[in-house]
């Protein structure tokens, strides 16, 4: 109603007399106002549950494994962004982060917010108890918005992400160009808890079987741990002096970098890796980085939390949405 009165240079208050047959509206006015909510595709119920919607106050769960990773500024800003537009409708979002994938810890904010909230926007780590969690929320009429990563094979609405094996092929597609299709690939993991994760990895394994000359011969998970990831690095380099080329397929890439800095590997190994953050940008800058893969975070952080509301809003559970960002290529000459 707020935009339709904005549209037509009216207040709420006309937009509602007219849809509601409340008191008198210059015809003229009324015309303008029905034509608009009729080129926007509103309808009379529509409206009606928006009202509907705003009387109940409706509460939103949140739950990110965040803590940590500067990649999720920006998602933490799409949520900011959208949180804010649903203000009109007393909306409140209720938001837990979490350090790492411990599942324990994350059941226990699920079950926290469960019993106050409308629906939940979580990034999922891969496990059974929390797809239970899941399934029960459903069963209660709480719809559940995936971000980030999926448990495709859960109960949740909808998933709002990247597809993650698509990342990975477009990895190991740059990594070829980037070695002219000979090397010896190092490849630094994240969480295998993590489907996101796992799909990324099998992708990127796929598509660089097509390329004879690219072999991979060492493969270690950092766990999204900094610490881990130096360590694993530095061990691997030390083990397999003929590495040339490293593919970072989670957080950690700046200690991935920090560690060829430090075994003086910076002018001899490439490395591909993701996401456009400070720490990538400046390695990037530093020629360690050849490339990374973007997968609008901001995007997903707002798009995730309107999807949520927008079941809300309908009061109808959609099943097995995806909304996928497109896959973007950054490299030193068009970062910010």
């Amino acid at each position: 109603m707020k935009e339709i009165a904005r549209i037509c240079g009216v207040s709420r208050g006309t937009v509602d007399r007219v849809v509601n047959n409340r008191g008198k509206v210059k015809p003229e006015t009324e015309k303008r106002i029905l034509e608009t909510i009729c080129q926007l595709g509103y309808t009379k119920s529509i409206l009606g549950r928006a009202l509907s919607v705003k009387r109940c106050a409706p509460v939103i769960g949140i739950i990110m494994c965040s803590e940590g990773n500067p990649f999720f500024d920006d998602v933490l800003a799409g949520f900011d962004h959208a949180e804010a537009e649903l203000r009109q409708y007393d909306a409140t979002v209720m938001r837990r982060t979490m350090l790492g994938h411990d599942v324990s810890r994350q059941l226990a904010l699920i079950d926290e917010l469960a019993p106050q909230i409308s629906a939940l926007v979580i990034q999922p780590i891969n496990d059974p108890q929390v797809e239970g969690r899941i399934s029960a929320l459903r069963d209660r009429g709480v719809p559940t918005v995936t971000v980030n990563t999926d448990l495709a094979h859960s109960t949740r609405c909808c998933y709002v992400g990247s597809d993650y094996e698509s990342g990975g092929a477009t990895a190991a597609a740059l990594l070829e160009l980037l070695t002219q299709g000979h090397g010896c690939v190092g490849v630094i993991g994240g969480v295998p808890t993590l489907m996101g994760h796992v799909a990324r990895l099998e992708g990127f394994c796929k598509r660089l079987a097509q390329c004879e000359g690219l072999h991979i011969v060492a493969v270690a998970n950092s766990m999204d741990d900094p610490l881990r990831a130096y360590g694993e690095t530095r061990a691997m380099l030390a083990l397999h002096p003929e590495i040339d080329a490293m593919f970072v397929v989670a957080a950690g890439c700046n200690e991935v970098c920090r560690a060829i800095i430090d075994a003086g590997r910076e002018h001899t190994v490439r490395v591909v890796a993701y996401d456009d953050v400070p720490t990538t940008r400046e390695m990037m800058r530093r020629g360690i980085i050849k490339a990374v893969v973007c997968q609008q975070p901001f995007e997903q952080g707002y798009r995730a939390l309107r999807a949520a509301f927008n079941m809300i809003l309908s009061g109808e559970m959609v099943s097995d949405e995806r909304i996928i960002m497109e896959n973007q290529i950054k490299i030193r000459e068009n970062i910010l």
